[in-house]
């Protein structure tokens, strides 16, 4: 199962990124999702500086494996999961 977010809708709007991001790992891991695809889109990088910030909290980098940003596309990220 993949899962997917698309913050180009609510780039400008900080608290909904951080509520957005912990809905889609939250949903990622209760129904043990594979991937997590993150699309902070190309732009000038700062949202997606923001969304690896919010992935590097300790509490939240427990919850996954690892993050892959995509070679082909700058503007997307790729959340990989191991569920137990």
């Amino acid at each position: 199962m993949k899962l997917k977010l698309d913050l180009h809708d609510i780039f400008n709007r900080g608290h909904d990124i951080d509520r957005a991001l912990r809905a889609i790992i939250d949903e990622a891991v209760a129904k043990k999702a594979a991937v997590v695809e993150i699309i902070p889109g190309k732009g000038s990088g700062q949202l997606k500086k923001r969304v690896l910030r919010f992935l590097d909290q300790k509490e939240i980098k427990e919850l996954y494996h690892r993050v892959e940003k995509d070679s082909k596309n700058f503007g997307r990220l790729f959340v990989h999961f191991r569920h137990k």
